[in-house]
């Protein structure tokens, strides 16, 4: 079976560091896929890698095949392909409601000053975005003032307003309280189901990778050490001692 996304042979170096040093790696429809390892081992970058955010030196990206390496991420977006960032990137002195309203006109390429962003229509898909993701009572809040983990779920909210078949998504539960945690991957992993999208996730937390992810993929030093299902990686006792921190 095609993957979804398929990376290969992916080199990259920062300031003579190397974030992927001929690296190939793929995601198949329906996956929740995790990637972790330590800290500066390159892991946002493959992400950034796979939307357009950063360019391989060489090596490529191909999308159900067709080559994407070299597109601009608003177009991979058009594709099929959207990203929640670490640090949600909301107009956070709107209303929850508008931020889904404005990523939908966005989408549709409707809206100009000419042109109302309210509609009916958009309101009610906005609405049901909302409560796919459990933020339907808090529609009218302005953005800024939801807890983190409420505010995480906006952004990938308004992700989803894309319509992707894969979502990227960079340490969805970092910045929010041990409280939080399962509560906001319940209500992403939820609407990921319900809406059939396959995604690839960023994540420190090895309890929600653990209980999340169907397939974890090791990294360090810009390489896979590891890779499999979570129960065999995280028996491997190299992947204890420098991502888990078990001597």
């Amino acid at each position: 079976m095609q993957p979804i996304l398929e990376a290969k042979d992916l080199h990259v170096a920062f300031n003579g560091v190397k974030a992927a040093d001929g690296v190939s790696l793929s995601i198949h429809d329906g996956e929740f896929l995790a990637i972790i390892g330590p800290n500066g081992s390159g892991k946002t970058t493959v992400l950034n890698l796979c939307t357009g955010y950063v360019r391989p030196k060489s090596g490529s990206v191909h999308l159900d095949g067709q080559d994407i390496t070299r597109l601009a991420p608003r177009a991979i977006a058009r594709l099929g392909v959207a990203r929640a960032f670490q640090i949600p990137q909301l107009f956070s002195d709107q209303r929850v409601i508008d931020n889904m309203m404005l990523s939908l006109a966005a989408k549709d390429g409707l809206w100009t000053m000419m042109r109302p962003l309210e509609t009916e229509a958009r309101r009610a898909e906005a609405e049901a975005l909302l409560g796919l993701v459990g933020l339907a009572d808090d529609k009218n809040r302005i953005s800024n003032t939801l807890p983190e983990g409420h505010r995480k779920l906006l952004d990938i909210a308004v992700a989803l307003a894309l319509k992707p078949r894969l979502l990227l998504l960079d340490e969805p539960t970092s910045g929010v309280s041990a409280l939080e945690r399962f509560p906001l991957m319940e209500a992403l992993m939820g609407a990921l189901r319900q809406r059939q999208i396959t995604a690839l996730f960023v994540e420190h937390d090895m309890d929600v990778v653990a209980r999340y992810a169907n397939r974890v993929l090791v990294w360090n030093a810009g390489n896979i050490m590891a890779e499999g299902h979570p129960d065999e990686v995280f028996k491997d006792q190299r992947v204890l001692q420098s991502v888990v921190g078990v001597a």
